[in-house]
């Protein structure tokens, strides 16, 4: 394993290894207005949700590595500490790249990018009609991290308004993670894309207390088949089978030719069960899953 210093790095070098290790992040598309008016539009991937209860996001417009110059997102923040969070999504990532380009001060980047000008209710900067969800927020504190290259400015802003697409909600009039297609920042030039063939879910750890890992017998958590992923689904229940409901699941026919088919072999017949366990838990079939393996 490499093993690096982050002193002995520069920060080109740094923000670099960071940027590529800490992925994706999700785009913060800010649109910000100075005393004078002058709009500008520019997207940040130091950026998340922080706060449900005020409703708060964080990004931070860093100091240019390059030069130790400010951005104007920041210096228009200090005048007016007002902005709009456009959360971007596939439909207008090259648009929202173009606006990334380092523009004279006084110049639109929704006119550079070709990107629609929409009022706000309650902010002065505008929003971005293609955004899907629009974020109105009030800037309630700046914080400097430091003073050279590359240094954050975290700006902390609470969410005054939410602005949501319908084509992107469910029946429920929730956002369907499935119909927002999202997207996000890597490392250099990559991003990615979050795409319904390349979702899942992973069931929120018990609330009942699961038995945890090292509850499993060792035979099964020490398996060559398992994975820690397959570990941590075994896990999270609150309690196994009993005898009864594995003797009644051992009289399917699937299992009752497994198990004949392996009498004798008891090395064969614990591989076989762990490959089905596995199979079970990639369905999501996880008390299933736990019958056969108790079974071994």
């Amino acid at each position: 394993m490499l093993t690096i210093k982050t002193s002995d790095l520069s920060p080109v070098q740094l923000q670099s290894y960071l940027n590529a290790a800490v992925a994706p992040r999700p785009v913060c598309f800010a649109s910000t207005i100075d005393k004078a008016g002058n709009i500008n539009l520019s997207p940040f991937s130091y950026f998340n949700v922080f706060s449900v209860n005020p409703p708060v996001c964080v990004f931070s417009p860093s100091r240019r590595v390059k030069d130790n110059t400010t951005k104007h997102t920041l210096e228009n923040l200090k005048e007016v500490p007002e902005c709009v969070i456009n959360i971007v999504n596939y439909d207008m990532v090259h648009q929202v790249s173009l606006s990334s380009v380092e523009y004279a001060k006084g110049v639109n980047e929704f006119i550079k990018s070709g990107l629609t000008m929409l009022p706000s209710d309650l902010v002065k900067p505008p929003r971005v009609a293609e955004s899907p969800v629009q974020f109105e927020c009030v800037v309630k504190d700046i914080i400097h991290l430091g003073h050279s290259a590359g240094a954050g400015n975290l700006v902390i802003a609470e969410i005054k308004l939410m602005h949501i697409s319908e084509a992107v909600l469910d029946s429920e009039g929730k956002i369907d993670q499935q119909k927002i297609d999202h997207v996000a920042r890597l490392g250099g030039d990559w991003y990615c894309r979050v795409t319904p063939d390349n979702l899942f879910e992973v069931a929120k750890p018990n609330k009942n207390m699961g038995i945890g890992v090292d509850a499993i017998p060792f035979a099964i958590r020490n398996s060559k088949i398992l994975t820690g992923n397959d570990l941590g689904q075994l896990g999270n229940v609150e309690a196994l089978p009993n005898d009864n409901e594995i003797d009644a699941y051992a009289q399917s026919q699937e299992i009752k030719e497994l198990l004949d088919a392996t009498i004798g072999d008891s090395q064969t017949r614990e591989i076989q069960l762990h490959l089905k366990a596995k199979n079970l838990l990639d369905e999501g079939k996880v008390y299933e899953a736990w019958m056969v393996l108790l079974l071994v």
